[in-house]
């Protein structure tokens, strides 16, 4: 198969390498400031002391002129809509488009502009991020990609899918409802992000604090009753396992959100939390605390334009 991965970043670029050196047919479209770059020190990926690279085959909007059988769109929400548009032409009559971003609202744009049966549901596991060199450094081994029809049956291209993308350097679980899986990574990351947010710090200073451990299962019973009344039910083993994780002694863990919003870069605020509140609102759930954590950073990015 030829495929074609929209974005080198920290995610994109870690997935892409592992199907690169198991030689399967990748291409990256990225902006052109990112080809160059990569065109000039290549794809370099740091993983526990140890640093590997791959020459990536490159395109830009401007070179792309083919279709590809697998476009994996790897940006994050604030680059959906360029993203969109320039991966159009690489999307043809049988081309399957699966997406890396979190919550659901790529969803529905990509259905709206190339149809809902060529999107197929996926989540990623991956803690990465682009290191002050440029390169992608893996800040945790995890590294898990779920792949599933939205809704149904392990179909034919499913399994013709996973047969090309099954390489070493990552976990990968095939379920048969990929919704399902998206909504309940959702969930997750919707409760991390607020939970981070709000307090501004670490799950293991937020749980070294008094009421630290009542709150973050406050947030993860709000996010659980809007997953359940979307039709998703979050299992209480799974429920249980977030609650740990979110209130581990001495934990370091932040939301990428956090990380982003003090790094004062662009953030998906609105996109995972954001569109949560709002469907929430339309199953009539209630949810205080998500809502004041979308309060907080609205008014932060109030602060930030203003300074900008």
């Amino acid at each position: 198969m030829k495929i074609l991965v929209v974005g080198a970043g920290a995610t994109g670029g870690y997935f892409g390498a592992c199907l690169a050196r198991a030689g399967r047919d990748v291409s990256f479209l990225v902006r052109e400031k990112r080809a160059e770059f990569l065109q000039a020190r290549g794809l370099r990926i740091a993983d526990t002391g140890h640093v590997s690279r791959i020459e990536p085959k490159l395109l830009t909007a401007q070179t792309l002129d083919k279709t590809f059988d697998v476009v994996i769109l790897t940006v994050k929400a604030t680059g959906l809509k360029q993203a969109i548009a320039d991966m159009a032409p690489a999307v043809g009559a049988q081309t399957l488009i699966i997406p890396f971003l979190n919550g659901m609202a790529h969803m529905d744009a990509l259905g709206a502009a190339f149809g809902t049966g060529k999107v197929l549901g996926s989540v990623i596991h991956l803690v990465s991020t682009i290191n002050s060199d440029g390169d992608i450094e893996i800040l945790n081994p995890l590294a898990r990609w779920t792949v599933g029809e939205q809704r149904g049956e392990f179909t034919s291209r499913i399994q013709a899918v996973l047969a090309e993308i099954s390489v070493s350097g990552y976990d990968l679980l095939a379920v048969p409802n990929g919704l399902s899986a998206m909504w309940h990574k959702w969930a997750f990351i919707t409760a991390a992000g607020v939970v981070t947010c709000l307090m501004r710090g670490s799950v293991g200073d937020i749980a070294a604090v008094q009421g630290g451990d009542v709150f973050v299962a406050s947030v993860l019973a709000e996010v659980a009753g809007v997953s359940a009344a979307a039709g998703f039910p979050v299992p209480e083993e799974e429920n249980a396992n977030s609650l740990a994780f979110l209130t581990q002694p001495g934990s370091t863990f932040t939301s990428s959100l956090y990380r982003d919003v003090t790094a004062g870069l662009a953030h998906e605020g609105e996109h995972i939390i954001g569109d949560f509140a709002r469907r929430a609102a339309t199953y009539e759930v209630a949810t205080p605390l998500l809502d004041l954590a979308l309060m907080q950073l609205r008014v932060h990015d109030i602060a930030v334009l203003r300074k900008g």
